[in-house]
């Protein structure tokens, strides 16, 4: 019966873990949902962007509120680095990565006590991305007779409003000091801004979004791995993760067929069917965690000892090993 009792408590407490995360998850999704409509509000002049945002602050709070009494079991940080930035055009066109890019953002984790889980959250990141696309060619002849292209690039670079909703799965080493963790997410986005330049002429401009052309929303999936360094209640420590894009960054050729009257912006005569972005990201993270006293999932074991055995003879045994 203790026993029966035993299961059925930790199969409450580990319900109740489970809804505690996915609350937070979904508090902490609300508040950075209604951050980017405000974003996006804001530049197209929403007369209720302040109502929006007290509605969606008050909701997140709430949420927010309710469970953190129960479990201290969070980080906030911040991030930022380099990146890279590359387009997959469909039908296959002919594309390099733009580098020198930059991006920076917020962070919360939430460490769930149950350890297969890992950690939950989510991201709030500004992210550049862009790519250069061989619009034209002059065939040349090298030393060997064989014919090789010279492309002329034309390049773009955009700006995107990240949100990745993370899970991330970690192992602690070196009796908790050192974290290292995979991760695994999906992403939406928003896209704005940018600029345009091509590498064999002087001509370069702002880009003009245009919403029966460009898509300003998308959606993809991320993963990476990092590790950090603990220190008292900070984490300091290095992030790589590749952005995989599933939205197109333009409408295809079926929705949008004006390419002739758009001018030196767009250098496509058609419009690929296919045209998701891609980005690899390099940064330098540091969170602060909010319970001093270190999370419950930390479970360090200490060395076992060897036990030592103490053989002892009775007389009827000895005196049967001295018979024999």
């Amino acid at each position: 019966m203790k026993e029966i009792i035993h299961f059925l408590e930790e199969v409450v407490s580990f319900a109740a873990q489970i809804g505690i995360t996915l609350t937070e998850m979904a508090g902490i999704a609300i508040l950075l949902i209604t951050v980017v409509k405000a974003i996006i509000g804001y530049f197209r002049k929403n007369e209720h962007l302040r109502l929006d945002l007290a509605e969606g602050i008050a909701l997140a709070a709430v949420m927010l509120g309710g469970v953190y009494m129960a479990q201290a079991q969070h980080t906030v940080g911040v991030f930022g680095g380099i990146a890279s930035g590359s387009a997959r055009f469909n039908p296959v066109q002919e594309t390099k990565s733009v580098f020198g890019l930059a991006n920076g953002g917020i962070s919360w984790r939430y460490y769930s006590l149950p350890r297969f889980v890992g950690a939950v959250g989510a991201d709030l990141e500004f992210l550049q991305r862009g790519f250069s696309y061989g619009y034209t060619y002059q065939t040349i002849i090298d030393d060997n007779g064989v014919e090789q292209r010279d492309y002329s690039y034309y390049k773009r670079q955009l700006n995107s409003i990240m949100l990745p909703m993370v899970w991330q799965p970690h192992v602690y080493l070196a009796k908790n000091h050192i974290r290292v963790y995979l991760e695994a997410a999906f992403t939406l986005s928003y896209n704005f801004g940018g600029d345009y330049e091509y590498d064999d002429s002087d001509i370069r401009g702002k880009y003009d979004w245009r919403l029966e052309r460009d898509n300003r929303f998308g959606y993809g999936l991320a993963g990476g791995g990092g590790f950090a360094l603990l220190f008292g209640r900070y984490e300091v420590g290095f992030r790589a993760r590749y952005y995989f894009g599933y939205a197109d960054i333009m409408r295809n050729m079926n929705k949008y067929y004006n390419n002739a009257t758009d001018g030196k912006e767009n250098p496509f005569r058609l419009t690929p069917m296919r045209s998701p972005l891609d980005n690899v990201t390099f940064n330098i993270t540091l969170a602060y965690r909010f319970n001093k006293d270190g999370f419950m999932e930390w479970t360090y074991k200490p060395k076992r000892q060897k036990r030592s055995r103490d053989f002892q003879f009775s007389h009827k045994g000895d005196s049967q090993l001295r018979s024999h």
